[in-house]
C-alpha cells in the first residue's frame, strides 16, 4: 500500500503527524488480521497510533505488533491515564508503569488523562500531585507530550484547557457535534493557544458511516455521487486546518485502505462551498431519526443487572432510521430475546452506575424506558412469553 498520507504539524514541538490516525479500541480479536493491519497502517503513512489502559488487550496488542515488526520508533504512541482510579500518587505510579508494561517500551508520546471532564476534576489530581508527575515524567523522557481527553459539557472546556499548559487535547468531534461538548468553539480555542487537536468519534461509533438515514443518503449522493458517508465524514475534518489528526477504529482492511487515499486528498480547504452547504440538510435528515446520542463506546458497561445498554440504544435508533422491522431485528438480537437472561431495558432498576460513566451524558435509565416503550409494546412482551414457553 504506497503511502500518499498528509501530515499536519504539531505546534508545540513540531513533530509530523498523519492526518489519520489509528484509534486501536475497537481492534480485531484475531491476532493475523491485527498485525496485518498496523503493518500496513504504516506503509500507507499512518503514525499516530492511539490506545488507553482501560482497554481491554489493547496496550499488549499494539506493543507487542509494534516490537515484533520494529515499528516503534517509526510511529507515535498515544495511551491515556484513568484518572477516576487515581486517589494517590501511587496509584498514578502503579497505572503508568503497567502501561509501559503492556505496550513493551520505556516512553509515551502523547498522554492525555482520560476522560477529564471539568477544572474541578484537575485539581482534584493536582490535590494529588499530578502537576508534579507530570514534571518528574517530562524530564526524564517517560512522557513527551502530556493532554486530556475531554467529554464534558461545553462551558467547563475553556477553564480546564487554560488550567494548566497543555501540549494537545483530544475531543469528540464530527459534522454532528459542532455545538456539543467543545465543538466547533472549542476546537478554535486548542488552536488559538497553539496546541494539537486530535479528533476521536469522527464517524460517531458509525452512525455517520453505516447507518446513516436514507434521506441524508440522498443529500450526499445529489452533491456528490459516490462519494461513501465515511468519507464525507473524514473530509469535513480534514477541510478544517485547526484539526491535527482524526482518529479511526479500523478493523477491517478495506476500511483503512479507503481512509489512507482519503488522507491522502483531502488538505484544508479541500471541500467546495456546495459541498459544506449540504451538512446542513444532512444534520436535518439525521436529527429527525436519532433520538438517542449514543456511540456504542461501550464505557457503560457492564450493566449489573446485565442490561445491553449499547445494543439497545443502536437498535432504538435503527428502527427510526431504517424501519421498525429492521430496528426490531437487532433489538431481538441484542436483547437475547428469546434466550434465557435476556439483556433488555426491562431488567433496568435505575441505580445509575452507567449514567455516571457515560461520556455522552446520557440520562440512560430514562431513555432505557423509552426504548422499552417502543421495542417492547404490550403484545410483543405477551408473543415472546409465549414463544418462550413453547419453545421451553
Amino acid at each position: 500500500m504506497p503511502s500518499q498520507m498528509q501530515y499536519r504539524e504539531d505546534p508545540k514541538n513540531g513533530n509530523r503527524l498523519s492526518a489519520l490516525g489509528f484509534g486501536w479500541m475497537r481492534y480485531p480479536k484475531n491476532a493475523a488480521a491485527c498485525e496485518e493491519l498496523i503493518t500496513s497502517a504504516v506503509e500507507a503513512g499512518v503514525n499516530y497510533f492511539d490506545t488507553a489502559h482501560m482497554y481491554s488487550g489493547s496496550e499488549a496488542s499494539l506493543g507487542g505488533i509494534l516490537k515484533k515488526y520494529g515499528l516503534r520508533e517509526k510511529v507515535f504512541v498515544a495511551d491515556k491515564l484513568p484518572h477516576s482510579r487515581c486517589k494517590s500518587r501511587g496509584d498514578i505510579d502503579r497505572l503508568f508503569a503497567e502501561s509501559l508494561e503492556r505496550l513493551q517500551t520505556d516512553y509515551i508520546d502523547y498522554y492525555p488523562i482520560h476522560n477529564i471532564g471539568s477544572a474541578a476534576a484537575w485539581e482534584r489530581l493536582e490535590g494529588i500531585g499530578i502537576r508534579e508527575w507530570i514534571a518528574e515524567q517530562k524530564q526524564a523522557g517517560r512522557i513527551r507530550s502530556i493532554g486530556f481527553s475531554f467529554h464534558g459539557k461545553a462551558n467547563d472546556f475553556v477553564p480546564l484547557l487554560d488550567a494548566y499548559d497543555w501540549d494537545f487535547c483530544m475531543i469528540q468531534y464530527n459534522y454532528m457535534n459542532e455545538n456539543y461538548q467543545a465543538g466547533t468553539a472549542g476546537l478554535k480555542a486548542i488552536h488559538a493557544r497553539g496546541m494539537a487537536a486530535m479528533v476521536m468519534e469522527p464517524l460517531l461509533g458509525g452512525k455517520l458511516a453505516q447507518r446513516l438515514p436514507q434521506e441524508a443518503k440522498k443529500q450526499f449522493d445529489k452533491t456528490v455521487p459516490g462519494r461513501s458517508p465515511a468519507a464525507w465524514g473524514f473530509t469535513w475534518l480534514w477541510d478544517q486546518p485547526e484539526v491535527t489528526v482524526v482518529l479511526s477504529g479500523m478493523n477491517a482492511m478495506e476500511q483503512l485502505t479507503e481512509n489512507a487515499a482519503l488522507a491522502g486528498s483531502s488538505p484544508p480547504g479541500c471541500l467546495t462551498d456546495a459541498e459544506r452547504a449540504v451538512y446542513g440538510r444532512v444534520r436535518e435528515a439525521i436529527s429527525a431519526v436519532y433520538k438517542v446520542p449514543c456511540t456504542g463506546c461501550d464505557y457503560c458497561m457492564p450493566c449489573p443487572q446485565g442490561v445491553n445498554i449499547p445494543g439497545c440504544f443502536g437498535a432504538y435508533n435503527m428502527s427510526y432510521a431504517m424501519g421498525y422491522i429492521a430496528g426490531m431485528g437487532l433489538y431481538l438480537n441484542a436483547t437475547m430475546g428469546l434466550g434465557a437472561g435476556r439483556a433488555d431495558p426491562g431488567n433496568c432498576t435505575g441505580c445509575g452506575a452507567c449514567e455516571k460513566k457515560c461520556p455522552q451524558g446520557i440520562a440512560i435509565p430514562g431513555r432505557l424506558k423509552e426504548v422499552g416503550r417502543r421495542m417492547e409494546p404490550l403484545p410483543l412482551r405477551l408473543g415472546l412469553k409465549i414463544a418462550k414457553r413453547i419453545m421451553g
